[in-house]
C-alpha cells in the first residue's frame, strides 16, 4: 500500500510538473498569448501606417494627374514658384506693414531705391502702372 502510496504521489507530481511547463510555453513561448498580444498591436500599427501612406499617395496621385491633364495647376504652381507674370497683366508691389502671420513679415526689410532716393519699404510708394519697367 506504501508503495502504490508513493507511486500515486509520484505521478501526481509528475503531471503538476508537466502542466507547468505547458503552461509556461503556452504564456511565455514562441506562439504564445503575449507573442500573438505582440504580433497583433504590430499588425495593427502596420494597418494604421498603411493607411496614412496610402492617403499621401491619393494626395500625390491627384496631383500628378492634375498637372498631367491640366494647365491650371501648372499655371498656378508657376505664379506662386516662381513668379510667372502673363503679357497682359500688370505687376504691382505692395508695400506696407505685413501681417503677422504672412510671409514678408518673417523677411528682413532691406531699403530699397525709388526715384533716385533711398525708401524704406514701409514708406515707399506703390510704383505706378507707367512706372513700371516689364
Amino acid at each position: 500500500m506504501i508503495a502504490t502510496t508513493s507511486l500515486s504521489r509520484s505521478l501526481l507530481w509528475l503531471a503538476v510538473a508537466i502542466f507547468a511547463v505547458l503552461q509556461l510555453s503556452l504564456w511565455f513561448g514562441e506562439g504564445g498569448i503575449f507573442d500573438v498580444h505582440r504580433l497583433k498591436s504590430a499588425v495593427a500599427e502596420q494597418q494604421a501606417e498603411n493607411l496614412r501612406l496610402r492617403q499621401r499617395n491619393d494626395v500625390l496621385e491627384a496631383e500628378v494627374n492634375d498637372l498631367k491633364t491640366g494647365y491650371a495647376a501648372i499655371e498656378e504652381r508657376a505664379r506662386l514658384d516662381l513668379g510667372m507674370i502673363k503679357d497682359d497683366e500688370t505687376f504691382y508691389l505692395v508695400t506696407g506693414k505685413a501681417l503677422s502671420g504672412s510671409v514678408t513679415a518673417q523677411m528682413p526689410s532691406t531699403p530699397i531705391t525709388v526715384h533716385g532716393q533711398l525708401a524704406t519699404p514701409a514708406s515707399a510708394p506703390a510704383a505706378t502702372p507707367s512706372e513700371q519697367t516689364p
